[in-house]
């Protein structure tokens, strides 16, 4: 672990703070009419899984942790978790359910994620940005009601249901926002 003065922080870091660990999710710097620069920063807490705001005087000191990004590829699932392969050692690791999160949305088999370790244990999962799923089920639109966008209600592969416009029918692939879990495009 190596200390940091805060204002050499950066997005993505894990800290050890005020005995928590979290991972800093953004910072913004604040310089007042007088007095010492401030340095907000937006931290999840790995314990607890929330999200606070701390604030940093220009001097303060905050411990980085030697963390691991490893690519992994998502094999499957079943009671006992979620099996992903290390691409480079060709190793399983078994995550459960509680890490995995909402992420289970748009994982299916093949699918590359991004698993972040500190101190040799699984924290995070990062998706990419986008993923591409299958339309399982959709109803279809009602003809004639093209006012407004209308959209309807689709049935993704990973049982994820997401609004649509009325055009998409089952089968068809489409590009999914993995941040806000919306409908970008076909794909």
């Amino acid at each position: 672990m190596a200390s940091v003065v805060a204002t050499n922080l950066k997005k993505g870091q894990c800290i050890k703070y005020q005995g928590e660990t979290g991972i800093v999710l953004a910072l913004d710097h604040r310089t007042p009419g007088k007095g010492n620069a401030l340095i907000a920063a937006t931290i999840r807490s790995f314990q607890s899984g929330k999200t606070k705001s701390i604030r940093f005087a220009s001097s303060d000191k905050a411990d980085v942790i030697d963390t691991d990004r490893q690519k992994l590829e998502f094999s499957y699932s079943d009671p006992s978790g979620f099996h992903f392969m290390d691409l480079t050692t060709y190793e399983t690791i078994t995550l459960n359910a509680e890490l995995v999160g909402d992420a289970v949305d748009y994982m299916k088999e093949g699918q590359e994620v991004e698993v972040l370790f500190v101190e040799g244990n699984p924290v995070t999962i990062t998706l990419p940005a986008t993923v591409e799923l299958t339309v399982k089920d959709s109803s279809d639109g009602i003809k004639g009601d093209t006012a407004n966008n209308p959209t309807k209600p689709a049935v993704l592969e990973t049982g994820k249901t997401v609004q649509v416009p009325l055009f998409v029918k089952p089968g068809d692939v489409l590009k999914i926002n993995t941040e806000e879990g919306n409908y970008l495009g076909r794909a």
